[in-house]
């Protein structure tokens, strides 16, 4: 028998379930986080949930707010339950699951962010936290720098008493704080963006500096943004997991979260209102967050884009599945340690090629359920940050690119929208009306795709790099992405 997840069905759940030992009524909200999506609960949520368990900090919890309409309906859904969710973890022979509790509410969701604004108001908000995906931050691309003709932000500057993003919703909060005396909030980026930290403090100064050049000054002087390295893979929830959570656990939750076992969490020690004590819960705070950083966006999210659209192509669904394939697998293995590890500096206390195993390990798991769409997706924000970095550095050393060049021909191979087979598939990636017809007009003239300068930048200038993206790319099209991979892996791609 099951029943629908409530802070009542918590004693009624099998004992083996893990739930919260504290008491929900005495949580304060300290943080207010802005995107409450699967990664999120699985991750920042989760650490929360152990360090409550231990009796600490139950100042600190989370207060959600987001600003997209799907986040109205996560809203509906995660108040109906208490605002709980069950967090499944999931490997062969071994699937957990825990009933967590560190959310306290979850702002209305409006067509402006005067919901947000306002709670940003309270002092006792000291830390502002994000996932609001690689492309949210309103960058070019192609440098990575803040753009300040995004829509979004032209349209933010122009009505700062009504922001719609989230940038305008930050500006006009730090505005009013440091109108009434109150110190800032720390804002915390949690998504897969080299330096984080940096790219969010540039957004924020440069709206302001859009409103009031003395604005911008006081938030990169008194504004706080650390640099952090976030690692769990958690894919969207289908109904089947919705099933086996209802049949094994008897818990029925309308927004539940299936992940790996596997979670890290590095953070820049650079919370000057207060934080959280997160090291008590396995957090690493360092100042060499960047390096963690690199190694993890050029090996891990470059290995996901690398295997994405080859997998894609050859019809390929689930990621376990294309790692136990023997072309996919060998293209990543050589790439890898040919190619992307070369290029990584060292990380202090990490062997990089024992971390591309548990890499690999990690993306093999067959019941973590992680799909190929899901990695595809996006590519004209990812490329520029997972693949296009580790081009440029082996260009820069005068080194052959033969397989980074071949990343990107599979991807433009893959905007033209159809399998190996014929069959076609949606594009899903917000610049999708530019890229199908660069990709197809690639098939005769590769430089129509290279042409997409606010991607590749000053990489597609580059005639080592153009000769080897044509032959992989006239090889995909000819010969198809098997034989073209075996080339590869052989040797004679050229």
């Amino acid at each position: 028998m099951s029943r629908r997840l409530s802070l009542d069905a918590l004693a009624t759940l099998p004992g083996f379930i893990g739930r919260p030992s504290y008491d929900r009524a005495q949580l304060r909200p300290g943080i207010l986080h802005i995107g409450v999506g699967n990664f999120h609960r699985s991750h920042q949520a989760l650490y929360l949930d152990d360090l409550f368990n231990r009796g600490r900090d139950h100042d600190w919890a989370l207060l959600g707010a987001g600003v997209r309409a799907s986040d109205a309906a996560m809203r509906q859904d995660l108040a109906d339950q208490d605002w709980l969710t069950t967090v499944v973890e999931m490997e062969p022979g071994a699937h957990r699951a825990r009933v967590i509790g560190s959310m306290t509410g979850f702002l209305p969701v409006c067509e402006d962010t005067s919901a947000i604004v306002a709670a940003l108001r309270d002092p006792a908000i000291r830390i502002v936290s994000l996932t609001v995906t690689e492309g949210g931050y309103c960058i070019d691309p192609a440098t990575g720098r803040f753009n300040p003709a995004h829509p979004e932000i032209v349209y933010d500057a122009a009505h700062l008493d009504a922001p719609k993003g989230v940038f305008g919703a930050l500006v006009a909060a730090l505005k009013a704080r440091r109108d009434e005396g109150l110190a800032p909030f720390t804002i915390m980026s949690c998504d897969n963006i080299p330096h984080n930290g940096n790219v969010t403090r540039d957004a924020v100064a440069g709206l302001a500096a859009l409103i009031d050049p003395a604005l911008a000054i006081y938030v990169r002087d008194k504004v706080s943004f650390p640099n952090s390295m976030v690692d769990r893979i958690t894919p969207a929830t289908n109904d089947a997991q919705r099933t086996l959570l209802k049949e094994r656990f008897g818990i029925e939750d309308k927004r539940p979260v299936f992940c790996e076992p596997f979670r890290q969490w590095v953070l820049e020690d650079n919370f000057p209102s207060g934080r959280p004590a997160l090291e008590e819960v396995g957090v690493t705070f360092t100042p060499h967050v960047a390096a963690f950083e690199l190694m993890k966006l050029r090996i891990l999210n470059g290995g996901h884009a690398a295997i994405a659209y080859p997998a894609g192509l050859l019809g390929i669904h689930f990621v376990h599945d294309a790692m136990a394939d023997p072309l996919v697998r060998g293209f990543l293995d050589k790439l890898e340690t040919e190619e992307i590890i070369p290029h990584v500096p060292p990380v202090p206390g990490v062997d990089l090629r024992d971390y591309y195993k548990l890499i690999a390990h990690r993306f093999s798991n067959p019941d973590i359920g992680d799909t190929i769409p899901r990695l595809a997706q996006d590519g004209s924000n990812r490329q520029p940050k997972f693949i296009l970095p580790s081009t440029r550095d082996r260009l820069q050393a005068g080194a052959d690119v033969t397989g980074l060049a071949l990343v990107s021909a599979l991807w433009c191979r893959y905007c033209a929208g159809s399998t190996d087979a014929g069959e076609a598939f949606p594009l899903d990636d917000p610049n999708a009306a530019r890229l199908t017809p660069a990709a197809l007009a690639a098939r005769s003239d590769p430089a129509a795709f290279l042409d997409l300068r606010d991607i590749f930048g000053d990489i597609a200038d580059s005639s080592a790099f153009r000769l080897r993206f044509e032959s992989a790319l006239n090889s995909l099209w000819r010969d198809g992405t098997r034989t073209t991979l075996q080339r590869y892996l052989n040797g004679t791609l050229s």
